[in-house]
């Protein structure tokens, strides 16, 4: 299938710092799009990879896993290894969990990580019938478009396929066991409201990491999807300013690029 105009992923050669950024479940590149473009315009190497399954049809994200979802940014960061001397990663929702899988299996490769509500499980009875309910019902409502900025749409799936929602759950669950594993400096970035990721998430993942160098910050005016809504500046000057604290020649390498 053709990928939806906006879905393309992104991918800038810049300096020696290189940024990996992970977009979230059911969603596409669309959405941290702005976000790439920012950093980019500053000089980083940047990768926004389209996750196997998103950015076409929900029907091809039904043929697809975790397993599918991880090995793509795997691969990613991996090539950003090979090219720059210090790379980040960073995520939205779903994204922000493989950004903390990729933290905890790759170790110090990964200099430091940037997560926008972090989704750790799924809330509530439903998810529990899961394992039965995705063999007898194909879908359920989206849950694309959290955003309080009126006239800001986020590209994803109308419809999110069973199947994968079962995947994505056994996937949230091998991560929380491996936060511990997860000892880079961390920036999380959490919407005082957010009608698909609740704060509690965000507080799992804070109460189970191993890092010491942690900043948290709350976004009052934006909702789930912050990096399209009213708050996406702070973001990116947030996250810009935490590589440049880590990686003090991104500086240079900014300057240059805007010159």
């Amino acid at each position: 299938m053709p990928v939806l105009p906006g879905a393309e992923p992104f991918r800038h050669e810049g300096g020696e710092a290189g940024v990996l950024l992970c977009h979230g479940f059911t969603g596409s590149p669309q959405s941290l799009r702005p976000w790439a473009e920012y950093l980019a315009e500053r000089g980083l190497t940047v990768s926004l990879p389209l996750l196997p399954g998103h950015g076409t049809r929900w029907e091809d994200l039904q043929l697809t896993g975790w397993q599918d979802w991880y090995a793509e940014v795997d691969r990613e960061l991996r090539a950003l290894r090979e090219r720059c001397a210090q790379v980040f990663v960073a995520g939205l929702s779903m994204g922000a969990t493989l950004a903390l899988r990729l933290a905890a299996k790759h170790g110090d490769t990964v200099s430091g990580l940037m997560v926008v509500n972090p989704a750790n499980r799924m809330h509530g009875l439903a998810p529990h019938a899961l394992p039965v309910i995705h063999h007898l019902v194909r879908t359920s409502k989206g849950i694309a478009s959290d955003i309080a900025k009126e006239g800001s749409v986020e590209l994803g799936y109308g419809r999110v396929p069973l199947r994968a929602a079962h995947s994505l759950r056994t996937f949230f669950r091998l991560v929380d066991g491996e936060l511990p594993q997860v000892t880079q400096p961390l920036l999380v970035l959490r919407s005082a409201q957010d009608h698909v990721v609740p704060a509690a998430d965000s507080a799992r993942v804070l109460s189970r990491i191993s890092s010491t160098d942690v900043q948290e910050i709350v976004l009052e005016q934006s909702y789930h999807v912050a990096t399209l809504d009213f708050e996406a500046d702070r973001i990116f000057e947030e996250s810009y300013a935490f590589i440049g604290r880590l990686a003090p020649s991104i500086g240079k390498e900014g300057t240059a690029a805007r010159g």
